[in-house]
């Protein structure tokens, strides 16, 4: 994905109250040719370059996370939820480049240090996966669910779904024409990634049971040596391993393979590094003073 395009799917999240707050920031941060007047966006909402520079700005990340001072000072009510999560990411990025080891957890509140920094590094580095992730995290502040029927042994049955269980989420591939699949399996590896990285201790400690880690499998298209070993794995490998697979598959059955889809292929060869970033924003900037964001998932 080209930086112009990057930039241009950036702008179109922004909503006015954000362009007029990320507005009377650019001056400060980028001065006065980059800002417009009169509460108009500048030169930075057309250029990906000083787009991302604004967004990565110490500044803007006092300003919009509510820690700032003064005029810039702001609630984090007056942007929108992609703004906030958009400046996390690159101030993660930010916080990355100087760090040597970033923690793990390994249990509810144990943590170990990995030494993995330089690997993040490089993730975070491409704009089109920060964006990812701003995205990812925005998707998820509200939550589909529904119902949909199915015909079983000659009965039309009523199923229920939600975008957090993965489980009767997937159930939806049976439900849906063929071309609608790489939608369902696109959104299993979202849920994936957002379970394993903003809520890790609850994706450890749910226990799908040998029939819900059997029906992901399948839905994963995991050959039956694999599936296995994995029916039986801890619920975090599983889900890694799921959220990898079910990103590949909506790569490879898509009827058209567009450029945002090609991160989509990126992020299922790096699904790890993914999930390792977000547990990191999710722990510095999300939690610590009490999210407006997101609840912890109901068991």
């Amino acid at each position: 994905m080209d930086s112009g395009l990057v930039g241009s799917e950036y702008a179109s999240h922004l909503t006015e109250a954000d362009v007029r707050l990320l507005n009377s920031l650019a001056r400060a941060v980028t001065g006065p040719v980059a800002a417009g007047g009169d509460g108009a966006a500048g030169s930075w909402l057309q250029d990906p370059a000083v787009l991302q520079a604004l967004l990565s700005d110490p500044a803007v990340w006092e300003a919009v996370l509510g820690r700032g001072e003064g005029e810039n000072s702001a609630q984090p009510a007056s942007a929108s939820p992609f703004l906030v999560f958009a400046v996390a990411v690159h101030r993660a990025a930010a916080e990355l480049a100087s760090l040597r080891h970033v923690t793990e957890r390994t249990g509810p509140r144990q943590r170990i240090p990995l030494f993995d920094a330089p690997e993040l590094r490089d993730f975070l580095a491409a704009a089109q996966r920060r964006l990812f992730l701003a995205e990812l995290l925005a998707s998820f502040t509200k939550i589909t669910s529904g119902r949909y029927q199915v015909r079983s042994h000659g009965q039309v049955r009523t199923r229920r779904f939600s975008e957090l269980d993965p489980v009767r989420l997937a159930g939806l591939l049976d439900a849906v024409p063929e071309a609608d699949r790489p939608g369902i399996y696109r959104r299993l590896g979202d849920v994936a990634l957002f379970l394993t990285g903003v809520f890790p201790d609850y994706a450890a400690g749910q226990a799908l049971g040998l029939v819900g880690a059997t029906r992901l499998l399948r839905a994963a298209r995991v050959p039956v040596p694999d599936a296995e070993r994995l029916a039986s794995a801890p619920a975090m490998e599983l889900l890694e391993q799921l959220g990898a697979r079910w990103y590949r598959a909506a790569w490879e059955l898509a009827a058209v393979r567009t450029a945002r889809l090609t991160v989509v292929a990126e992020v299922a060869d790096r699904f790890r590094q993914a999930r390792r970033v977000l547990n990191h924003v999710a722990d510095r900037y999300l939690f610590p003073a009490g999210s407006p964001w997101f609840t912890q998932p109901e068991s």
